[in-house]
């Protein structure tokens, strides 16, 4: 059965979310390949250790997100870039919108449809989902980083 970053096996559990992603990323390519659970597990375990170490998080914070507004490198494995969502009001509703971004990547009818995706595509990316109220202002954050 193949993990998420929401479903994984307890061993995980106490990783930081860098390297269990990076851990069930592994895991998840063993069990392709034809490797029992427990197998898997415990080679995808060393291997993200292993990762971890050789692959410092760097903060260079300014130079990513220029990286990431144009388009290039610490994207996710679906092509969307890595940055914070907003849920903000608009004409036809709610948008959901990639912080930085002035055109909305999404519409929603209602507030809660568009925070429910913009706190699944933070959640998956590892950032912030910033839900607007009708005036603009903030009215609550979720941070998954």
């Amino acid at each position: 059965m193949p993990w998420t970053k929401r479903d994984y096996p307890d061993s995980l559990k106490n990783f930081d979310a860098r390297t269990r992603g990076k851990a069930v990323e592994i895991a998840n390519a063993l069990l392709d390949e034809g490797y029992g659970e427990g197998r898997a597990i415990a080679i995808a375990t060393a291997q993200a250790k292993e990762w971890a170490r050789d692959h410092p998080e760097h903060r260079d914070e300014p130079r990513r997100e220029e990286m990431e507004r144009s388009g290039s490198g610490y994207g996710g494995s679906d092509g969307r870039r890595r940055h914070n969502w907003h849920v903000v009001p608009h004409d036809d509703g709610w948008a959901l919108k990639a912080e930085g971004e002035d055109e909305p990547e999404q519409l929603f009818e209602t507030k809660a449809d568009a925070s429910h995706e913009a706190r699944m595509l933070a959640s998956d990316a590892n950032r912030s989902a910033i839900i607007h109220r009708k005036d603009g202002t903030v009215e609550r954050s979720h941070n998954y980083s």
